[in-house]
């Protein structure tokens, strides 16, 4: 076949491997003319890497590329010869038992939960989708019919997917990529899509406190099982439980931040539809102490405690995790757009004990306007490095504070990425 690997990141340089070692004819399609390729692959670098892709055979689609992109450059048929290494998977996996992870913030964590939940019980599973691992890497790990897969699935991935997992799980959904997304039913749509190809003997685990959630899990004809609500799993005389039996106290539970406790509700309905061993899931959820770059201490430096939430990224990420801490706090606030409202984050700074707010970014005036309008005027201009920023902060927390690093918007123009941001914030506290 004549292929096109549309966009040529990790997931690109997975299709193409993959592919390739069948002996296709590829051709790599980049925006980057600087691209570096394998030796002797045929290339459509530049502002055209898109146009004329009805002269192929297959498309495989990488998660940044939207794909009306895709269709504006060229026919509307383009799309029915348009896959995604995701959907690639699902096709060949000899494994059945494939759990999904969608929902806008909380995947991560979840679906480690999962997996860690599983390999305590005996378990062959493998992580991989959104997290970092492309899904087709998997099949380089001797992917058994019996073993466990457990997918992060953002809505990138999800646009245009077209199968489902035998367990799909819908974690608390709010608007998020809108500058991305059409509009927000595009988005949620997006996240309906795992659910979409479920049958009756499946399975579909929702948050039962969002609305939006329950409506995403409700599209397919899997089994419907919420949690934070019987029969799954809750918190009830300050533990979880389900169906009766406590699997662990909530004070017990490492992971910081009481809306953990959605995840962790949301991992042990997933599990106990595979597993009703409490031990197994007791020991996971007092030993797991959370994924990098989400809540994670770099210090303490003159009785100030120094916290990297880089990985969120939209106003309710910043909400939860400025809720987390009772001590008073200064906020690193601000970053590039996202199309996301700060009303709900200004009043929740407003009464959250922040002692100041370092605002950043092209967001900085739109969020310190925000604030204001709460009643929040404690602000200051962080910057444009990460050093001036911690500088920033350091300059107004007092012994006992909390220096949160949880942006509330997304890294581009000071950093390459919310990794990047993370990284050198940890260096410039370090430094100090």
């Amino acid at each position: 076949m004549n292929i096109a690997i549309l966009g040529f990141g990790a997931q690109g340089r997975t299709a193409y491997d993959y592919w390739s070692a069948d002996g296709h004819d590829i051709t790599i399609c980049d925006e980057n003319e600087q691209l570096e390729v394998p030796n002797g692959a045929q290339t459509q670098l530049g502002a055209t890497y898109l146009h004329g892709l009805d002269r192929f055979d297959l498309l495989v689609r990488s998660p940044s590329i939207h794909p009306r992109d895709v269709v504006s450059a060229n026919t509307p048929g383009v799309l029915a010869k348009t896959t995604s290494v995701t959907n690639e998977f699902f096709r060949v996996s000899p494994t059945r038992n494939i759990i999904g992870v969608t929902g806008t913030k909380g995947k991560g964590t979840t679906s480690t939960l999962i997996t860690k939940m599983l390999e305590s019980a005996g378990k062959k599973v493998h992580l991989a989708g959104n997290i970092g691992t492309p899904p087709l890497e998997l099949l380089k790990n001797n992917l058994q019919p019996n073993d466990w897969v457990v997918l992060e699935l953002a809505n990138f991935q999800l646009i245009d997917i077209q199968y489902s997992p035998k367990i799909a799980i819908c974690l608390m959904v709010v608007p998020e990529h809108l500058n991305w997304h059409a509009d927000y039913k595009e988005y949620t749509q997006s996240k309906a899509q795992l659910f979409t190809y479920q049958n009756a003997d499946d399975i579909a685990i929702y948050y039962a406190d969002n609305s939006m959630s329950k409506h995403i899990a409700s599209v397919g004809q899997a089994k419907k099982i919420p949690y934070y609500a019987p029969p799954g799993a809750i918190v009830e005389n300050q533990a979880i439980t389900i169906a009766g039996h406590a699997v662990c106290k909530t004070d017990e539970i490492t992971l910081l931040g009481a809306h953990n406790w959605q995840n962790a509700c949301a991992a042990v309905t997933a599990m106990w539809q595979i597993s009703h061993n409490i031990e197994v899931m007791h020991k996971v959820l007092t030993s797991f102490s959370g994924m990098e770059h989400r809540l994670e201490m770099v210090r303490e430096y003159k009785g100030v405690l120094y916290y990297d939430d880089s990985f969120g990224t939209t106003p309710e990420t910043a909400i939860v995790a400025l809720q987390a801490f009772r001590q008073p706090k200064v906020m690193i606030l601000g970053g590039s757009d996202k199309g996301a409202s700060y009303d709900d984050l200004a009043n929740a700074v407003a009464g959250g004990n922040v002692r100041t707010a370092v605002l950043i970014g092209d967001q900085a005036e739109p969020i310190r306007l925000a604030l204001e309008k709460a009643g929040f005027t404690d602000t200051v201009v962080g910057g444009d490095t990460m050093p001036e920023i911690v500088h920033a902060a350091k300059k107004h927390a007092k012994s006992g504070d909390i220096v949160l690093l949880s942006t509330g918007c997304a890294s581009f123009g000071l950093f390459k990425n919310y990794k990047d941001r993370a990284e050198q914030f940890v260096t410039a506290v370090k430094a100090l």
